[in-house]
């Protein structure tokens, strides 16, 4: 090979050697490029890695260091919890739930007395044992373990009921124990020594306090038979010397004393009653009743005051009313007696009126009854409206006081009506007059009357009254039923506007120029026959008076509906039949007289009951105490017995008790009926519990022993009274 070649060789293979040196160098650099990209990944990767490895650092120290806070809170919160715990009066334990003790406060563990094995750890179990073993706890009547038992089983229940302990030394412990979902149980061990020194106190403060209102209601009850048993005496005998021939002066006097008297007595009854009201003891006793003949019976009572006064006392009974109610007669007896009283007591002129209304809510028999009285009297001045109804009060102060009295009445009014639950509101104006009005709810026990059929040729009636507010009731009346009415003020005035068109006239008694008397004499001068109908406040007097000469028939007022819609049935049949009320059957000439038996051992009120019984047709006798009674009654067989109760050695329940078990074994029931002066609360239960049938309530009243009398005739007697004295004795 040539020199030549062997140069061109050496070219060709450096140049091969220089391109692969190239390419090496190519790849190289290449290689190094991706090393350097890889190298920054991992540098960035490393660095994010370190930043994130000192957040997680810093993240654990905040950790550690919230922690270590909340741990120091904790701390806290658990010493100021124990340190409230200890400062507690009242003892705090904490049982886990094997019944073991965790924990407790210096109270619960000071009543153990220092007792090392009361600690953390000790069983419920050994702490009852320790408790009984050690006397700490009054067991009382039970045996230890019996008593351990009790305790034990309370303990183990879901809801532990609480419990009073007594420890050794008088001190009484409550133990509240409640368990949580976990099975752990709190128990707080409450000292509750005062409360119950407390309540003892009470209950002997409430004994003290019950002996002394039983002892005030004993005297009450004994101060009212020793005041009645003299008054009955005194009103009586008042009573009776009325009947007897009296010059003007006389009379006076008499009427005094039995004015006086009576007054006492309201007196009497409204400090028992309000005394009773306080005690709280007052009840009621629902009974059917006639609402309506019970506010005409008031009336009635209060009509002798009214005439004397020369006011008219009016009725304005709902004509779509029931009358028959159910409800306590008596207090609402007592109720209407004390606003009607107030009324004419305080009305010096005009007229006092009942008016009752009423609604039927749905199908329902219960009736919302509203009563108002209204007056024209003195009325009540603004400022003492408001306290109309306190215990006390009255319209007149101390310096001017015209009208006596408790005060009391419309006090005790007020409290019965809410004992009814009812309510009662007063409107007044002074120098006009006052309208007290009260609304309770009674069941009705019938349905509304239904309207009388009334003869065809009434059509027309003429009412004569100078009062507006009669001539207004009175129309009222008439236009209801039908009638066509013509009202007139005066009696010139009915005889101006009488024709033949008028078919009856109404006409009031007492009136100013010309009274019902002179005006029916005028209209039959006249020679009219219309049947006329005299309403009289004093009807005796005008029978007296001649005035049944003119008229069909001479009522009372105020007229009871049904007795006025009776006698305008009644014109149709015969308007000249002689008047029902006043006619009755005589006695059988051969029958006996009516036995009565009284037991009194009082001899001024034997003297009492003797007089006002004696223009009866009855066989009388006395007997001076309840043996006596039995032995008169074994002997004479009486038809009906007056027994006093409070009587010497066998008093009247006894002598009653006694004649019900003869009764027993030979048939029979005799009326017995009960005087006593006994009028508290309870007393009427007592008599009738004895066997008696009713009472009656010194002082005794000639009209209740008359109606009495003729209430319990047995059809072999004579009629003891006829209607007409027993109507002239009520009034």
């Amino acid at each position: 090979m040539s020199l030549a070649q062997k140069l061109a060789e050496e070219r060709r293979a450096r140049l091969a050697a220089e391109r692969l040196l190239e390419l090496k160098q190519a790849e190289l650099f290449a290689a190094n490029q991706t090393l350097g990209r890889h190298a920054r990944a991992l540098s960035e990767e490393i660095v994010e890695t370190r930043a994130q490895v000192e957040s997680i650092r810093n993240e654990a120290q905040q950790v550690r260091s919230d922690l270590t806070v909340a741990h120091q809170k904790v701390e806290i919160a658990e010493r100021r919890l124990w340190h409230s715990i200890e400062t507690i009066q009242d003892g705090f334990a904490f049982f886990d739930v094997d019944s073991h003790l965790i924990a407790a406060n210096h109270a619960y563990l000071a009543v153990f007395d220092g007792l090392e094995e009361i600690a953390p750890g000790v069983s419920y179990a050994r702490i009852l044992q320790l408790m009984t073993e050690e006397g700490i706890v009054n067991i009382g009547d039970y045996a230890p373990a019996n008593w351990r038992a009790m305790m034990q089983k309370r303990w183990e229940t879901p809801s532990p009921p609480p419990i009073v302990v007594r420890l050794w030394n008088d001190t009484y412990i409550k133990l509240i124990d409640q368990r949580g979902h976990g099975g752990d149980v709190v128990s707080l061990a409450l000292d509750i020594t005062e409360t119950v020194r407390y309540e003892k106190e009470l209950k002997e403060a409430r004994a003290k306090a019950e002996a002394a209102s039983r002892a005030k209601s004993a005297f009450l009850a004994n101060m009212s038979h020793e005041i009645r048993t003299p008054m009955n005496g005194v009103v009586g005998m008042a009573e009776l010397l009325s009947d007897t021939p009296l010059s003007q002066e006389q009379q006076l006097y008499v009427q005094t004393i039995k004015s006086s008297g009576e007054a006492l007595l309201v007196i009497i009854n409204d400090v028992l009653d309000y005394s009773k009201i306080e005690a709280k003891k007052l009840e009621l006793h629902p009974e059917p009743f006639d609402l309506e003949r019970c506010i005409h019976e008031i009336v009635m009572l209060l009509q002798p005051l009214a005439r004397d006064k020369n006011i008219d006392l009016l009725v304005d009974y709902d004509l779509f009313l029931p009358t028959m109610f159910i409800g306590d007669p008596g207090r609402i007896r007592q109720v209407l007696t004390n606003l009607l009283g107030n009324a004419v007591k305080f009305t010096q002129e005009g007229h006092v009126l009942v008016r009752v209304v009423g609604v039927q809510p749905g199908e329902s028999l219960d009736t919302h009854v509203h009563v108002t009285i209204e007056d024209t009297g003195i009325g009540i001045p603004a400022d003492k409206v408001e306290h109309i109804f306190g215990e006390f009060n009255q319209v007149e102060d101390e310096r001017n006081r015209k009208f006596e009295g408790t005060g009391l009445g419309l006090a005790i009014t007020q409290r019965l009506i809410d004992l009814m639950q009812g309510s009662i509101w007063v409107d007044s104006e002074e120098g006009v007059g006052s309208a007290f009005g009260f609304r309770i709810t009674l069941p009705a026990t019938d349905a509304i009357d239904a309207a009388p059929v009334l003869p065809e040729k009434l059509k027309k009636a003429m009412v004569v009254d100078d009062l507006s507010v009669n001539r207004e009731i009175l129309a009222k009346q008439m236009a209801i039923l039908g009638i066509e009415t013509q009202v007139c003020a005066s009696g010139a005035e009915a005889l101006d506007m009488l024709d033949d068109s008028f078919d009856v006239v109404l006409t009031d008694h007492n009136m100013p120029e010309m009274d019902g008397i002179e005006l029916s004499r005028a209209i039959r001068d006249r020679g009219s026959q219309v049947p006329i109908l005299l309403f009289s406040s004093n009807s005796t007097y005008a029978e007296m008076n001649r005035g049944r000469a003119f008229v069909q028939a001479i009522m009372q007022k105020p007229i009871p509906r049904r007795d006025l819609f009776a006698r305008l049935q009644a014109l149709g049949a015969d308007i000249d039949a002689p008047d029902p009320e006043k006619t009755s059957a005589a006695p059988p000439t051969d029958a006996r007289l009516m036995r009565v038996l009284a037991a009194e051992d009082n001899r001024t009120n034997q003297l009492v009951f003797r007089k006002m019984v004696k223009d009866a047709r009855i066989d009388l006798s006395f007997a001076n105490d309840g043996a006596e009674a039995l032995a008169l009654y074994q002997s004479m067989k009486p038809d009906v017995v007056f027994m006093d109760i409070s009587m010497p050695g066998m008093d009247g329940k006894e002598a009653t008790r006694k004649i019900r078990e003869l009764e027993a074994d030979s048939g029979g029931h005799v009326p017995i009926i009960a005087m006593t002066a006994h009028a508290m609360e309870g007393d009427g239960e007592g008599i009738l519990a004895a066997g008696l049938d009713f009472y009656l309530t010194k002082p005794l009243r000639k009209s209740a022993i008359l109606e009495a009398l003729v209430r319990h005739r047995p059809p072999a007697a004579q009629a003891p009274v006829s209607e007409a004295d027993q109507a002239a004795s009520a009034t």
